[in-house]
């Protein structure tokens, strides 16, 4: 029988500051957010840097926090079995300048 992976890897590709992104899982496990840098290093067992941790309620929102690639990740170091997720990105609302009175 074939181990179960240890976690399940979603590259969110070019990102901008701001983007939501929202993961839903089936059970409690850790989402991290990190850059493609972070991501790599993550990957070779190296220390990291990432936004998130454990993870108990569903959906989960991170917010991207500079322009750049993104990677997400749920790992389920800490548990069972690793859940099963669904993520997707959601750009930050456009914000119009707001209009000055006409001059007079």
């Amino acid at each position: 029988m074939k181990p179960s992976p240890r976690y399940k890897h979603y590259d969110l590709g070019q990102q901008i500051l701001g983007t939501m992104v929202e993961v839903r899982l089936s059970c409690v496990n850790n989402v991290f957010l990190m850059d493609h840098e972070n991501f790599e290093r993550y990957a070779e067992a190296k220390s990291y840097k990432a936004i998130g941790g454990r993870t108990e309620k569903s959906p989960a929102r991170l917010t991207i926090p500079a322009n750049g690639q993104w990677h997400l990740v749920v790992d389920k170091a800490g548990f069972q079995v690793l859940a099963n997720s669904n993520v997707r990105a959601m750009l930050p609302p456009v914000r119009r300048p707001v209009n000055s009175p006409a001059a007079a």
